[in-house]
């Protein structure tokens, strides 16, 4: 059996290295495909049953042995959906085994691939370059979290985004201690005339509940020593006649009287009929001002002697009280309104149906520390574009924005909301501009203009430009509502024999019994706009060619050799 045995043997070391070269072949014609896992051929020797003294070498058994744990490299790529794996771990695909009315119906059968070449399809599907789909875990677009456990074939390409109403408008920014406009009525050298004057529009446009009104009566300015008003500048036995409301009231001025007492004469209600009426107070340490409280009311001033103009008061004048204020301009008095107040931005915001809304702002001043007051501004927003007469045109949003001294913004509320913000007749609803207690400030500015960003948290109805995959395998949609929202999430699992997995054609692998379920969450992690290489080595494999090559011929070698052989054994009978 010497030479036939060892005739076998070499026929099994020739289909061996053919095995092996079949490897080789099939390595070498896969050097460039995307992810794929050379095929090493390992040797096991066989052998009789025989005592050890009898034992012969054997015939030889080749089989394949996978890499499929040997990473190849990762190299960049231009496609924003193609990805590789960086370390341990498996893509989850499905293959599409027939179509019903265009859409894809998959086997139920969960493959997995390192091959992340994905692209999407005339469909919406992520599919790479073998044909197989990938299964993603979608992403609540609210909350940013995974929704489910059970990986999915998504379509992505026709996923809409749903219009979002505006609720919040970022609204920062400062406003000019001097307000000016290319229109402005105001001269900078008069104090107060800067002032939007509620004796100029149809209705007082100021906020709704906005207190005591002026008489816009200036603030005296002929005295000079407070403390004793006789003594340099009213003569004692003058009188001053306050009138207000059906009412009067004159003050006589004795020896020693001061600024203070006229003051706390007029505001008395114990001595004066017109306390309650006219709120008097010193303001510049030396000037007195006289102020409405009730609406709808006239004030004249008279006196004897030079009370009246030694007081800095305007002699036999009288003061209309302007009416409640109403909180809007209509469109007859636009102009005048453009003409004292200054812009403050505009934004588009969104109704629920994601109907676009311009929203022009405009700001006014009210008040003024100059003139006795304080730095008070109102925001208005234009409501109607088609007013017309006395309709209202601009709304106040119903807010005094009050400033200190300090340039900021008094009264610590963060923000203010708009009731029922409505434009050329479409209802936002209620519209909050949040502003922080500091977001608003009054700083002297030379351009005598705001400096306003509205920003807003609405949008419309979006539907998807391009995805992307990021670092980590989150799949970002870019919409044609210039939104952007992760939709969703790419699985991955791992095995605990990799090796032993059954390889399907296009770089798949299915489980086997050796190689263990899909365990989730593999630890490699998913870098994005790359690739991943073949894991062969061209001058590896033609070294193992040559070897190959080698160990063939020394088997046909062997063949001819025992068939010499043989040739001389048959010649022994002739």
């Amino acid at each position: 059996m010497g030479i036939f045995g060892a005739m076998t043997t070499a026929v099994s070391g020739l289909r061996a290295q053919s095995f092996a070269l079949e490897n080789i072949s099939g390595n070498i014609a896969n050097s460039q495909t995307t992810a794929y896992k050379r095929n090493e051929t390992s040797f096991t020797d066989l052998v009789s049953d025989a005592l050890p003294a009898n034992q012969v070498s054997g015939s030889v058994n080749a089989k394949s042995r996978a890499t499929n744990d040997v990473r190849g490299d990762i190299q960049t790529a231009s496609s924003p959906t193609y990805i590789a794996m960086n370390g341990d771990g498996y893509f989850v695909v499905a293959k599409s085994t027939s179509m019903v009315d265009g859409d894809p119906v998959f086997s139920g059968t969960d493959l997995y691939t390192r091959r992340g070449d994905f692209e999407i399809n005339k469909d919406g599907f992520l599919v790479n370059g073998a044909g197989y789909y990938l299964k993603m875990l979608p992403v609540d677009r609210s909350t940013g979290n995974v929704v489910g456990s059970v990986p999915q074939v998504m379509q992505l390409g026709d996923d809409i985004l749903p219009a979002r109403a505006t609720t919040l408008i970022e609204y920062t920014g400062n406003l000019p201690l001097a307000p000016k406009n290319d229109n402005w009525n105001a001269d900078k050298d008069t104090p107060g005339s800067e002032l939007l004057n509620p004796a100029n529009f149809t209705t007082d446009p100021r906020a709704v509940g906005t207190a005591r009104v002026p008489f816009n009566v200036p603030a005296g300015t002929a005295l000079t020593t407070p403390a004793d008003i006789t003594a340099t500048d009213v003569n004692v036995g003058d009188t001053l006649t306050l009138g207000v409301g059906g009412s009067s009231e004159t003050f006589t001025f004795t020896a020693g009287m001061s600024l203070q007492d006229l003051v706390d004469a007029i505001n008395d209600p114990a001595n004066s009929d017109v306390a309650g009426k006219v709120q008097a107070s010193i303001v510049g340490g030396n000037q007195l001002k006289l102020d409405g409280v009730n609406q709808n009311e006239t004030l004249t001033i008279t006196g004897t002697g030079s009370a009246v103009t030694d007081l800095g008061l305007p002699a036999s004048a009288t003061f209309t009280n302007n009416a409640a204020p109403q909180g809007y301009i209509t469109a007859s008095d636009e102009a005048e309104f453009l003409a004292s107040s200054i812009s403050g931005g505009s934004t588009t915001i969104y109704n629920a149906q994601g109907t676009p809304v311009d929203v022009v702002f405009q700001w006014a001043k009210v008040n003024s520390a100059a003139t006795g007051g304080t730095d008070t501004w109102n925001l208005f927003y234009k409501t109607d574009t088609t007013a017309t007469g006395t309709e209202p045109m601009w709304q106040n949003v119903g807010q005094n924005f009050t400033f200190g001294p300090d340039s900021q913004l008094q009264g610590g509320f963060p923000s203010t909301t708009i009731p029922n913000l409505t434009v050329d007749g479409v209802n936002v609803g209620n519209m909050t501009l949040n502003h922080g207690a500091s977001g608003i400030t009054q700083f002297a500015a030379a351009s005598g203009k705001a400096d306003m960003a509205p920003d807003q948290d609405g949008y419309a109805a979006g539907e998807v430009l391009r995805v992307e995959v990021s670092d980590g395998g989150r799949i970002t949609a870019f919409y044609s509502n210039g939104q952007m929202a992760d939709i969703a999430e790419i699985p991955t699992v791992y095995f605990n024999a990799d090796n032993s997995l059954k390889r399907e054609d296009g770089g798949a692998y299915s489980t086997t019994f050796d190689s263990g379920p899909p365990i989730p969450g593999a630890p490699g992690t998913i870098v994005g706009q790359s690739l991943e290489g073949s894991n062969v080595d061209i001058a590896d494999e033609f070294t193992k060619l040559i070897v190959t090559q080698q160990a063939y011929s020394a088997n046909t070698r062997i063949v001819s050799t025992a068939d010499e052989m043989l040739q001389e054994a048959l010649n022994m009978i002739r």
